[in-house]
Formats: structure tokens, sequence, C-alpha cells
């Protein structure tokens, strides 16, 4: 439904085939998805959106707006990627190894290079485009291990206009020298930079133990230290990845109920938690994630390629554990979120009786709104209705694409949007906004 009687008057208009999940499908269905094939998005001067709905109503409702005609292209609200790690752009590919066997030959030597402050800005100012590129507005981000290459970051994610919650990565056992901190200095550089950076902007500050695995008592205990210190922070790890991660943990932390009860023996698990992966909980760590508000990050392709294995959605759902999508990288396929929302409806299809059936709104619910929500952004990001900022993404099928094949078969919206969302990568990306400023846009697109 569009948004009658909304008085803000509106400077740009853009027109395009329009939709959103404004309302979580999980609770109230397919019904939950709201599109128009010739549809308008109207933003006043501050970047807020001010209606959305048919194009010839919202046009009739803000004659004089400039309009951004975007016809031929789906403008949906911006992605959000709810876990995804700066340094890992580089390895991405590596196939034939499970996770503990990949940290050791692929990643962690890649990551040892970001001691070098130059090569990581180099290396920021990419990875920051290539979220933008793939339509992604918002992320929370795993970062380095150096602080050097966090302040690098950081300055170039200001730059960038992007929504970004980022932190200094810490880890004191179990790692290459390179890598490896002290929980003394770990809670130095993590607080310099939280107090530094955290509320600047567009970018707000995340705790980041890398995980139990590589963590010791003391070096959690500073991570929590730093979340009680600076107001707001939020936190983020990896939990219950692979069964051989989980048999380090438990060797690791006798006294420890399971893997997620050495996160909170030091105070992080919480609403502001998000802990990438868990595809191995028990039923009581999902009961404590549900009644902490925590989330889970549901990294699929990820999972697939270092054969963690598959999902427990429905599980999740049951115990009413929030879940938002992330591309993870390096071990991810891609930036693209909408090819993790594909992976997810496959892992859940293979699934079978056990998987949670998801449709086409489940997956741009994920996409889009959930991810805010998870990171705390909901009524700022995540769709489109009237008050939000203009956050968007326009998709376009490249020419002779099979995306455009397929598209041209559509019997209704819904349908078109799951081609899309099945087949649209970074390719078929034109543009992408935040609060209604471009921050990227494929050549020659306008």
């Amino acid at each position: 439904m569009s948004s009658a009687g909304v008085r803000a008057v509106a400077g740009r208009v853009w027109r395009g085939t329009v939709a959103h999940v404004p309302r979580d499908p999980f609770r109230v269905g397919p019904e939950a998805l709201e599109g128009w094939a010739d549809g308008a998005i109207a933003v006043d001067a501050g970047g807020r959106i001010v209606e959305v709905g048919a194009w010839r109503e919202v046009r009739a409702r803000h004659p004089s707006a400039t309009v951004e005609d975007r016809r031929g292209a789906w403008l949906l609200p911006g992605f959000v990627d709810a876990h995804v790690h700066y340094p890992q752009v580089g390895v991405l590919g590596g196939l034939g190894l499970r996770l503990l066997e990949w940290l050791e030959a692929r990643t962690w030597p890649h990551e040892a290079r970001f001691a070098d402050a130059g090569f990581a800005r180099a290396e920021a100012r990419r990875f920051l485009g290539l979220l933008a590129r793939n339509g992604t507005t918002t992320a929370l981000v795993f970062g380095a291990h150096q602080a050097v290459a966090m302040e690098a970051f950081f300055h170039e994610a200001a730059a960038s206009g992007l929504r970004i919650t980022a932190g200094l990565t810490v880890g004191d056992v179990g790692l290459p020298d390179a890598l490896r901190t002290t929980p003394e200095l770990a809670y130095a550089e993590a607080a310099f930079l939280a107090r530094r950076w955290h509320g600047r902007g567009r970018l707000r500050y995340a705790v980041t133990p890398r995980f139990s695995v590589s963590s010791s008592e003391a070096l959690l205990a500073a991570c929590g230290a730093v979340v009680r210190e600076v107001p707001g922070v939020w936190a983020t790890s990896h939990l219950n990845e692979t069964p051989e991660e989980i048999a380090v943990v438990r060797s690791r932390f006798p006294g420890a109920a399971d893997y997620l009860a050495t996160y909170e023996a030091a105070g992080l698990v919480g609403p502001r938690s998000v802990f990438a992966h868990d595809v191995h909980p028990t039923d009581a760590e999902l009961a404590r994630l549900a009644a902490a508000g925590a989330v889970v990050a549901h990294c699929p392709t990820s999972n697939h390629a270092l054969g963690s294995g598959l999902f427990p959605l429905a599980r999740h759902l049951s115990a009413g554990v929030r879940v938002a999508l992330g591309t993870d990288v390096g071990a991810g396929a891609s930036l693209s979120v909408c090819g993790e929302a594909t992976a997810a409806y496959a892992g859940q299809m293979l699934l079978g009786t056990e998987g949670a059936p998801l449709g086409v709104a489940h997956l741009l619910w994920w996409a889009t709104a959930a991810g805010a929500r998870a990171l705390g952004l909901d009524g700022r990001v995540g769709d489109l209705r009237p008050g939000r900022d203009a956050d968007l993404v326009a998709l376009r099928p490249p020419p002779g694409s099979t995306l455009e094949a397929a598209l041209a078969h559509a019997a209704d919206l819904p349908s078109a949007l799951a081609t899309l969302i099945a087949l649209a990568r970074e390719e078929a990306v034109e543009a992408t906004w935040v609060a209604g400023a471009p921050v990227w846009e494929r050549p020659g697109a306008a």
C-alpha cells in the first residue's frame, strides 16, 4: 500500500519496479512482501523516505520533485551483510579444506600482511567499494588483527558513506605470532579504537574476539571490559561452526558448559551481540541466545564450502533466536547478499522435513530488514516505509543475460523477484545509495 497522507515534501522520486518486506514473513507469511511493477519512492532533501507506492499516485502528490528514472530496474532496500571479513577478499576461492586447515593454510598468512598500513588501507578501500558494488549499504565487518589496519579501515569506511560496524580482531592463543596479541594490549587497542570511532558518522564499533579457539579466558575478559566501559558498542565472534572447532573449545575451556558459555562468562552475550554460523548448537545454547536477544549470522556459502554443515534454521526459529545473513568471505563465495539468500534457500531444501521452507518474502527479508533489525537499525533502514533513510539498490538485468531471459517469462511480481534473487549478482547492480546519496554507480548507467 502507498503512504497516502504524508505531508513531507519530496525533493526526488525514484521510479522503477519497487519491492520491500516491511513485516516479518516468518510471523505473518508471504503477504509481508509489498511491491509495485511501476513503483516510486519519494525522498526528501535530507535523504529520508516520504512515500512509497505506485508511480502515478506518488508522482501526483509530488509533482515538482526531480525524477530518478530507473524504469527497467528493480529498486530494493539496500542489502545488509551481518558477517563479513575485511581482510579476506584475497583468499576467496580456496577449495578442499575444512575450517581449521583453511585458516592455517590460507587465511592467517594473508591476514598477517595487514600489518603494512599502506596495504591495509588499499585493501580497505577495495573491500568497501566491493560492498557498495554488490548493493550492500550496511555491514557488520570482522576486522583485521592489527590496530594500524583498523585505523586505516575506519578512515576509509568514513569516506565510503556506508553504514559500517567493525572492530579490531583479537586473539592470544593458537594463532601465528604475527596475529597474536595479549589481553592487556587487546584491551588497550580496542578501547582506544572504540572511543575514537564508535558513533562517528555512520560508524560503530564491535568488540571482536576471533573465536574461543584463539582466546584465553583473560583475553575474553578484556573484550568484555571494553563492552562494559564503552557505551553502545557491539560484540561479534564465531560460534559452533564445525565439530572440530567445538572440540578444541571444549578442551581449552573444560569448566565451560558449552561453547556459548565461554562468551557468556566474559559478558559478551546480549542484544548487541552477533555470532556467525552456529551450525551445531545445543538446545541449551539456543535457549540462552534467545533469552539474551543475541543474533546468529547465517553464512550458507561458507558453511557449504568448508563442509561445516547445513544450518538448523527451524531449531533457531523454534527457540526464538534472531537470524540474519552474512557473506563471510573468504570462505563464502562472494560479497553478494542475494547469493547468500539463494544458498540459504538451497540448504533448507536439502534438510527436507528438518528444514524451514523459505519463500521469496523470507529471502528478501533476510537480505534487508532482518539484517537491519539484527544490527539495531530497524526504524532507520531495511525497508522503504516513510521515515526510513533512503538506502537503496537498483538491480538491472545485463543485456543478453540469463537473468534478463528468465525475467521475461515471470508470471507475476513475486515470481520475478524470486528470479532476481536467484540470479542477480554483482554484475546486475546498477547503483547503490545511502540516505539518498550515491555510494556507487555503474559507469554509464544513469
